[in-house]
C-alpha cells in the first residue's frame, strides 16, 4: 500500500496544496487498506495520519498500511485539531465529490486558519488504472457471478416472478461467499426489459419472454458486473434479431477495445453497428463504465466522453437496445481490461441466446 500513498503524494504539487484529506471510503481503502465505515486519511509530503473511531481500534491497526493510526473519541475532525495534526498546514484539499456542503462549512468553522479547497477527481485517474492484484480480485468476483448465473438459469421457468429470480440471485451470491451485492439485481422480463434499469416486479415470466438479468457482487472489496439476456421458451423473430444485433455490436466493441482510444471512440464501435441497423434510437445509454472498488468508476465509455482510456483500466462493455413497442429489451455485458494492443476479457459466460425449457 505504501506505493499508493506515494501516488497520493504525487498529487500535492499538481493541486498546489500542503496536504490532502481523503474522506471517500473507497479511496481510503485503495490508499491505505482500511475497510471500515468511518475514517479520514490526511496525507502530506512527509506524513500520513489515519483517524477512525473506537469501533475500529483493532481493525485499523491490522489493516492500515503506511499511515499512523489515531482513534478519535470526540469526532474525527476534532481529533485532528486536538492532536495538532493540522498545525503545520495552511492549504488542504478536500474531496468535493464526497464532502457535503455542511461538512465543508464545519471544517471552515472549526479550522478557519486553514484554506480548505474542495477539489473534484482528486484520485479518479490514479484509481482508474488497476494493478495486477486488483485485476485478479475483479476476475474472482466476476467468476463468482458467472457461477451463480449458470446455476440460476437452470431454475428459471414460466410462472416465476422477477422478484423470485432476483432473490435467488442474491441468495446464491451470499451463499458462495460474496460480502454483499454490488447493486440490486435487475431481472426484467418481456416489456419490462425495455427499461434499462428496471426493478424486479411481481410480473411472472411467460413463454416467449426475453429476460434481462444484470447482477454483480462484492468479493474482497472488488465488484463484479455482468448482464445476460435469456429467452424463456421460444422468442419471436423480432426478439431474436434484436439479440443478434446487440451481440454483434458487443463483438465489434470487444474487437476494437484497447488503451489509447477515447471513451467516445470505443462507444462508437458498438453504436455504429446499432445505428446502421436503424435501431440507434433504442440504444439509450453509454457503452460502459469503469469498475473496481465501486461498480461505477472512471473512465466512462460513452458517446459524450473525450477522456482517453488508460492501459490497465477495467471497464464494462454493455450495449443494449430497449424496444417498448415490441415488448422486449436486450443487453449483454462483459468486464474487460484495456491494454495497448487490445483487451483481456474477464468474463467467460456463453453469449448464445440461452433458452431454458419453457
Amino acid at each position: 500500500m505504501a506505493h499508493r500513498l506515494s501516488r497520493v503524494r504525487g498529487r500535492l504539487a499538481a493541486l498546489d496544496t500542503d496536504a490532502i484529506l481523503l474522506s471517500s471510503l473507497p479511496n481510503i481503502r485503495w490508499a491505505c487498506g482500511f475497510t471500515g465505515s468511518n475514517g479520514l486519511l490526511l496525507v502530506s509530503a512527509e506524513e500520513a495520519f489515519f483517524v477512525t473511531d473506537g469501533r475500529y481500534t483493532e481493525q485499523a491497526q491490522q489493516e492500515v498500511d503506511g499511515a499512523e493510526v489515531h482513534i478519535a473519541s470526540d469526532g474525527l475532525v476534532s481529533h485532528l485539531q486536538q492532536e495538532d495534526l493540522l498545525e503545520s498546514f495552511h492549504r488542504i484539499v478536500i474531496q468535493a465529490d464526497d464532502v457535503t456542503v455542511a461538512h465543508h462549512q464545519q471544517l471552515k468553522d472549526r479550522c478557519s486558519r486553514i484554506d480548505w479547497v474542495p477539489t473534484s477527481d482528486v484520485l479518479t485517474h490514479a484509481v482508474g488504472k488497476k494493478e495486477d492484484i486488483e485485476i485478479r480480485r475483479i476476475r474472482r468476483a466476476q467468476s463468482l457471478t458467472e457461477a451463480v448465473f449458470e446455476d440460476v438459469i437452470e431454475t428459471i421457468e414460466p410462472g416465476q416472478t422477477e422478484r423470485e429470480v432476483a432473490a435467488e440471485i442474491t441468495y446464491q451470491h451470499l451463499r458462495r461467499g460474496a460480502e454483499k451485492m454490488a447493486f440490486d439485481p435487475i431481472v426484467a422480463s418481456g416489456a419490462n426489459g425495455a427499461r434499462p434499469h428496471a426493478r424486479p416486479t411481481d410480473r411472472t415470466l411467460r413463454a416467449g419472454d426475453l429476460v434481462v438479468i444484470d447482477m454483480g457482487a462484492v468479493l474482497d472489496g472488488y465488484v463484479s458486473d455482468m448482464t445476460r439476456t435469456i429467452a424463456v421458451g421460444e422468442p419471436d423473430d423480432d426478439a431474436r434479431e434484436g439479440y443478434q444485433l446487440v451481440r454483434t455490436a458487443q463483438e465489434a466493441a470487444l474487437n476494437a477495445a484497447r488503451a489509447g482510444l477515447t471513451g467516445k471512440e470505443l462507444d462508437a464501435a458498438a453504436r455504429d453497428v446499432i445505428e446502421n441497423a436503424g435501431m440507434g434510437n433504442y440504444f439509450s445509454h453509454g457503452l460502459g463504465h469503469g469498475i473496481g472498488l465501486q461498480v461505477h468508476e472512471w473512465p466512462r465509455v460513452s458517446h459524450t466522453v473525450d477522456d482517453e482510456l488508460p492501459s490497465g483500466a477495467c471497464v464494462t462493455i454493455e450495449p443494449g437496445i430497449y424496444v417498448p413497442e415490441k415488448g422486449f429489451g436486450v443487453r449483454i455485458e462483459d468486464i474487460v481490461v484495456l491494454q495497448p494492443e487490445g483487451c483481456m476479457n474477464l468474463t467467460r459466460t456463453d453469449k448464445s441466446l440461452l433458452t431454458p425449457d419453457a
